[in-house]
């Protein structure tokens, strides 16, 4: 069930889909789709946080989509490549959640929208992590009541609130 914000975004995740037929690509001037990661453990109390690099910010793993119109495949490989992780599940192909953010400009890109589905990942905290350095600062497995002290936004909230309402 969609909190009236997470249906506001979905609504114009929607509504930008049908206006913008390169909506999976980078290039797309006024955003493009991402998937992200929200990666927990069998347990579902604690999930994989990085502290972004170019945000500055503790965030679930994800990326652009580079044209993959397979959003829960592209979560899966941010996953990976973040993460280093090899044991991966997708608990369910269904959209986890969906959120729209600003992106700021940096120097060679626009400011731009993320329309970000985000997908549950069940991974095995005991396997070893090995940080992407070109896009994060550093990984972490996080209790999910410590969610919010790192991230306090409504975004993660709101996974976490959901976390335990997936298989």
């Amino acid at each position: 069930m969609l909190d009236e914000h997470e249906a506001a975004m979905l609504a114009e995740t929607l509504k930008f889909v049908a206006a913008e037929p390169e909506c999976l690509r980078r290039t797309c001037a006024p955003g493009h789709l991402t998937g992200s990661a929200w990666v927990v453990d069998a347990g579902r109390q604690r999930t994989l946080l990085t502290h972004h690099l170019k945000l500055n910010k503790w965030l679930q793993l994800g990326g652009h989509a580079d044209g993959d119109g397979d959003l829960a495949a592209v979560a899966m490989r941010e996953a990976r490549e973040e993460s280093g992780l090899t044991r991966l599940r997708l608990v369910t192909p269904e959209i986890f959640d969906v959120d729209r953010h600003w992106i700021p400009a940096r120097k060679t890109e626009p400011a731009h929208w993320h329309y970000d589905l985000r997908f549950v990942i069940e991974a095995d905290p005991t396997e070893p992590l090995v940080r992407a350095a070109s896009e994060s600062k550093e990984l972490a497995w996080v209790l999910l009541a410590d969610v919010a002290r790192l991230n306090p936004e409504e975004s993660m909230a709101r996974m976490v609130r959901k976390t335990n309402l997936v298989g």
